[in-house]
């Protein structure tokens, strides 16, 4: 077992050294130690204090996430045959033990002594956070269940930790298994950049022509620019079929038997902890606290958004009619026709933006406002271990040039890699006997890659997305707690842990940031005023369609969670057909099926807390709304971000940080302002 890359505790994990038969050895011999530094840590007679009781759990925790880690990321960016045939055991077996763990009373018991003792509260605010987070979380696992309860509350955590990965590769299946050959006629009205990526796709398919994928840019090159309504047509339906009775693979990668089960254990296992259902379950660790407060509060944005969506449409249907001839607008055409009539009102297309963002000046931009507003250094180091050509190492340096941090950048769309974009833990802050391991973040997304005569150019869109992903980064690499378990997003309440991701989008906005990275990508010259100006302009354009979209997704969810009755069944569709009557202004066909591929909620941690995004949007634009008044480089202001924000993490609630840093509560109205909606 020496020589598994996995067991090492080097600094960096080994990533070309893993092979798929290294997993399960690593994670049994993992536990097998865990299993017995827990049992002596029980069976020691020494009065409980922080030090032998929570410092020992919280060094296992860290050796598991060691080995784990690069395991599950290889699963997200890196996926394989053999991969898959050993990952999902192993989490099983990974997810077993941690219920046992969470409903062993003796355990609980040492860590309610800590909590009881006359010492307690004279340790540190983290410290004292961290106990009374793994009381709770003991709580949450059951510990007070008697039998069979216990049991069967086991069995749960282990069916929904398996049914979410195997939703997330059904996805992953679905989105890799279509795809259409096209010749060059068929890509009109596509710019250049965006055929260029499909004939790269075509060539690395061995195919002539372009290849069309369920690849994100693929999709959003083609809704929003081809020319052909058929083709159109066929790539959303393609893409909001995935994993579905429905579609053009119908029953292949089909969800909807998971959607159903993992919903009624959901139910099942919050009625077992003494909650009405799995929404009341999910709000224990969330800011909101109870259902009604979330249901008011997407309601509330409904009655504000709804009207600004409806003549948005309208507006968008007579365009699409008079100067499209498209006299029934439908869900593929509205991307395209949006973009025309953007392009119309504000002389303003993504294509224009594009040459102003290569993805390497922005990255370098990033990390320039970074050390700005922040007091921080990002630099490339070289030579770092990876799991593929294209990423990149980054350490993070502080104003003396010490290392503190380090950071995974993995940008570009390929076959085997998960979609979307996201920040995960490689390694979180710990101190223990005066070492410190560093911080390090993987940070991934799916941006179109380079192609043989030019780099990655983004849209603003894409350029925000890395912005928003890098947040979460600097919550996790600058955190200054000790206590891997509440440091860095780890402890954070789920509905505020977007706060920092969605604060650094504001960045995208401002013409100083811009002009440390939006300069042409051939000509160097900087992103002209006119065109900045026209952006700007077009900044809500469509917000209230953005917005009803999104309440769509938050109200559906929490629904879904809030509303099951196991006589009833999940009532899936029913249920989203009854939202989407209440919120949607233009309803999608009939055998559209976005649940099937909403991983976010069913494999990404979100069930019941997809509403998070904009609870935490209010927080974000109210933070940055302080930035706005001091100057988005002020120091003064970035250090206290840094200090009550970013440093703290999860060590105490997310409301109190906030307050230090603002001074007060936060304010609905500025997320009405964000979004151009202040005086609807």
């Amino acid at each position: 077992m020496t020589t598994n890359p996995l067991l090492e505790t080097s600094a960096l994990p080994r990533f070309s050294a893993i092979r798929p038969e290294h997993v399960q050895p690593a994670v049994d011999a993992m536990l097998a130690d865990y299993r017995a530094r827990i049992d002596a840590l029980i069976a020691d007679p020494a009065p409980r204090t922080f030090t032998n009781t929570m410092l020992p759990q919280e060094a296992l925790e860290h050796r598991s996430e060691q080995v784990w880690s690069p395991v599950s990321h290889l699963h997200a960016v890196a996926d394989s045959e053999g991969l898959r045939a050993v990952y999902a055991p192993a989490e099983e077996a990974l997810s077993d033990f941690g219920a046992q763990l969470g409903q062993n009373r003796d355990l609980y018991a040492a860590v309610k002594a800590v909590a009881d003792a006359k010492e307690f509260d004279a340790l540190p605010r983290a410290a004292r956070t961290l106990v009374e987070h793994s009381l709770r979380d003991f709580r949450l696992s059951g510990v007070a269940l008697e039998e069979p309860a216990r049991t069967r509350f086991r069995d749960i955590s282990n069916a929904l930790t398996r049914l979410g990965t195997e939703f997330e590769e059904a996805v992953l299946d679905a989105t890799q298994a279509w795809t259409e050959s096209v010749d060059e006629a068929a890509l009109a009205g596509l710019p250049e950049t965006d055929r260029a990526l499909m004939r790269e796709a075509a060539r690395e398919a061995k195919v002539d022509g372009y290849l069309v994928t369920l690849k994100p840019p693929s999709v959003q090159a083609i809704l929003t620019h081809a020319d052909d309504r058929g083709l159109r047509e066929r790539v959303y339906t393609a893409y909001h079929t995935r994993a579905s009775d429905q579609g053009p693979q119908a029953g292949q990668y089909d969800n909807s038997a998971r959607i159903e089960q993992m919903l009624a254990l959901s139910h099942e296992g919050a009625r077992l902890l003494g909650f009405a259902n799995a929404a009341e379950e999910s709000l224990a660790t969330k800011m909101a606290g109870t259902p009604a407060r979330v249901l008011d509060f997407l309601h509330d944005l409904v009655r504000r958004a709804k009207p600004v969506a409806l003549h948005e449409l309208a507006e968008l249907r007579a365009f699409a009619a008079a100067e499209l001839a498209v006299a029934d607008l439908q869900p593929w055409d509205v991307a395209y026709a949006s973009e025309k009539l953007r392009q119309r009102k504000f002389a303003l297309s993504e294509e224009d933006l594009k040459p102003y963002f290569p993805l390497p000046a922005v990255l370098d931009g990033l990390f320039a406002i970074v050390a700005r507003v922040f007091g921080v250094r990002v630099r490339e180091r070289a030579g770092v271990d990876t799991w593929h050509a294209d990423v990149r190492f980054y350490d993070v340096l502080d104003a003396s040039d010490k290392v503190f941090a380090g950071c995974y950048v993995d940008l570009y769309a390929r076959t085997g890699k998960r979609g979307g974009a996201w920040m995960d833990v490689c390694r979180s802050r710990m101190r223990r006997d005066d070492e410190t391991t560093l911080p390090i973040a993987y940070l991934t997304c799916n941006f179109p890659p380079p192609t043989a005569d030019r780099p990655s150019l983004l849209t603003h869109d894409e350029v925000t997305t890395l912005f928003h992903e890098f947040g979460h980064g600097l919550h996790h690499l600058l955190t200054q707690i000790d206590f891997p378990s509440v440091a860095g997003i780890d402890g954070v309440e789920w509905d505020a842990v977007e706060l920092p991701s969605q604060f650094m989008e504001n960045f995208c906005w401002q013409r100083d940031a811009l002009n440390l990275f939006a300069r042409h990508w051939q000509t160097g010259e900087l992103l002209p005023d006119e065109l900045f100006a026209r952006m700007l302009a077009a900044r809500h354009f469509h917000a209230g369609l953005f917005l009803v979209r999104q309440l769509e997704f938050a109200l559906f969810d929490f629904r879904l969670h809030l509303e099951f009755d196991p006589a009833r069944g999940a009532r899936t569709l029913e249920l989203l057909n009854d939202v989407r009557s209440e919120v949607a202004v233009l309803r999608p066909p009939a055998w559209q099926r976005m649940p099937h591929a909403f991983t976010h909620i069913f494999g990404g941690g979100y069930a019941a807390g997809y509403y998070s995004y904009l609870w935490a949007e209010l927080l974000s634009a109210d933070a940055f709304a302080r930035f706005e008044e001091a100057g988005v480089f002020d120091v003064q202001t970035g250090a206290a971000f840094r200090r009550s924000i970013l440093a703290v993490g999860g060590s105490r609630p997310a409301l109190e940080s906030f307050v230090e840093f603002r001074g007060r509560e936060p304010k609905a109205d500025a997320l009405l302002r964000s979004y151009g909606l202040a005086t609807v």
